[in-house]
């Protein structure tokens, strides 16, 4: 698997993401982009992001902070994400920035076809619902366990892409309040949108790295189902059989 680094800006600020993909496939693949948690553009992050690329897709994990700016514990974590989940105009520059680079790299290495998609963990799933509701004319986003409240709701006709919300029943970083909100907001829309909620689960079930007791916690069965269900979605978009 290659891992590259790639710097794009947006509003003047360099970021630093990873473009991923297996060099030993010939055939241009879509491409996915994929917005990790909080902590941002980790070692842990780049596997995940080469876990889902396998030999199927082109990935850029993005960088939603900038060049440089890597939390060094959940506190430092926080005063980044907390002003971007505040600030939604800002937080959709950012992504919408990582995708055109995506889609920038990947057609001029030309390894990428038609298709794309986004797929976020955590604070990241707010960034690409965020990428949704801006109206952005991707296939598929795909929402793991993350933040659903937003600042600027979905208007009617606003949101183009398929969104799948994959979600754990008890999650205490957002809860059933927040999933009702977001269920009224993508009907208002007239969005094709599905939502699945794995029953007692809590934060952050797909991501082995975490151990939160009582607020994130891993869960192997949830996480292999949420894999192979955020795959399966994806490749139903690109082949419009949702």
């Amino acid at each position: 698997m290659k891992v590259e680094p790639i710097k794009y800006t947006s509003g003047g600020t360099t970021f630093a993401g990873a473009l991923v993909y297996d060099d030993k496939v010939a055939r241009p693949r879509p491409a996915v982009l994929m917005a990790p948690n909080w902590m941002g553009m980790t070692d842990k992050a780049v596997e995940r992001g080469s876990l889902i690329a396998g030999d199927k897709y082109v990935v850029l994990v993005a960088d939603m902070y900038g060049e440089g700016r890597r939390p060094k514990d959940f506190g430092e974590a926080a005063a980044h994400a907390n002003p971007l989940r505040a600030d939604a105009p800002e937080a959709r520059k950012r992504i919408r920035a990582a995708l055109d680079s995506l889609v920038a790299e990947g057609s001029r290495r030309k390894l990428i076809n038609e298709h794309r998609a986004a797929v976020g963990f955590c604070f990241g799933g707010g960034n690409v619902l965020e990428l949704a509701r801006s109206g952005t004319a991707i296939d598929a986003v795909v929402c793991l366990h993350g933040d659903l409240a937003t600042t600027m709701p979905a208007k009617a006709g606003d949101i183009k892409a398929a969104v799948f919300v994959i979600h754990g029943s008890k999650d205490p970083v957002a809860p059933k309040a927040d999933r009702d909100a977001l269920e009224a907001e993508m009907d208002g829309a007239g969005a094709n949108w599905q939502l699945l909620d794995f029953g007692g689960r809590l934060h952050s079930f797909a991501e082995e790295e975490t151990m939160m007791k009582g607020v994130a916690e891993y869960h192997a069965g949830a996480a292999h189902q949420t894999f192979r269900m955020l795959d399966g979605f994806i490749q139903d978009a690109f082949n419009k059989k949702l």
